[in-house]
């Protein structure tokens, strides 16, 4: 229970006093917006890295050098809890925005900072808007911002299972030729998910795949590249279990 209570009051105290620093990033963005997108980088991995910390999560992290440092790229990843946005994001080397339930939107001063960090909104039961998402997200890499997504949508609450992964997320890599850094996450659930409301210690595994570039696959893998991410995932997945 007492996680839970420092986690929480942690986070509210952080959304309330953060609000000049969002008034100083709004104002360095329109001087330096490469000054800004760094520092709201450094801010947010710190609240996460406190989060993380409070929270008794311990991670172990595999592969890390497969991830590019000299270029934007995509993230796919496995997803079973909110953590896993906060385990992965205080790894990224650079800005990176996620690709979030447009709901998110409804929360205040959380939604200012996923926009200060490029994060964009997604609206599943909206094609039209679905597609202008993909296409901004597209623009994002090409200016140098990496973008995560979790293709299954939304978290997978079975355990050891996987809800299939949308092949439109996979056109951002297409579009922009930046490398898909695949992303397994083990036990994010048992932070919190697995036994709601509280938190427990937990030791998690996140691995990085070997970046895969569009541009040297066959016509028949790119129509299945999700297929072939998934199960890259799946393996490394099951994999991981015995170091949780």
């Amino acid at each position: 229970m007492i996680r839970l209570i420092l986690v929480v009051t942690f986070v509210i105290l952080f959304l309330i006093f953060s609000i000049p620093l969002m008034i100083v990033e709004y104002f360095l963005g329109k001087c330096n917006q490469t000054a800004k997108d760094k520092s709201s980088l450094a801010i947010v991995n710190w609240a996460f890295r406190c989060v993380l910390f409070l929270s008794g999560v311990s991670v172990t992290v595999i592969g890390e050098e497969n991830v590019p440092n000299d270029t934007p790229v995509l993230y796919i990843g496995n997803h079973r809890s909110y953590f896993d946005i906060i385990i992965t994001y205080v790894r990224v080397p650079r800005p990176t925005g996620y690709i979030a339930k447009i709901d998110m939107l409804k929360v205040p001063l959380l939604s200012n900072w996923m926009k200060n960090l490029h994060c964009l909104f997604l609206d599943r039961r909206d094609i039209k808007q679905g597609l202008k998402t993909i296409l901004e997200a597209v623009d994002k890499v090409k200016s140098g911002i990496s973008i995560c997504i979790f293709p299954e949508g939304s978290r997978c609450t079975k355990p050891d299972e996987f809800l299939p992964f949308h092949g439109g997320s996979f056109k951002i890599a297409e579009k922009s030729g930046c490398p898909i850094i695949p992303m397994t996450i083990n036990n994010t659930a048992h932070v919190w998910e697995e036994h709601l409301p509280w938190i427990k210690k937990t030791h998690v595994v996140l691995e990085y795949g070997k970046p895969i570039y569009m541009k040297d696959l066959g016509k028949e893998e790119k129509r299945h590249i999700e297929e072939t991410v998934k199960d890259i995932i799946k393996e490394t997945y099951f994999k991981n279990k015995e170091l949780v």
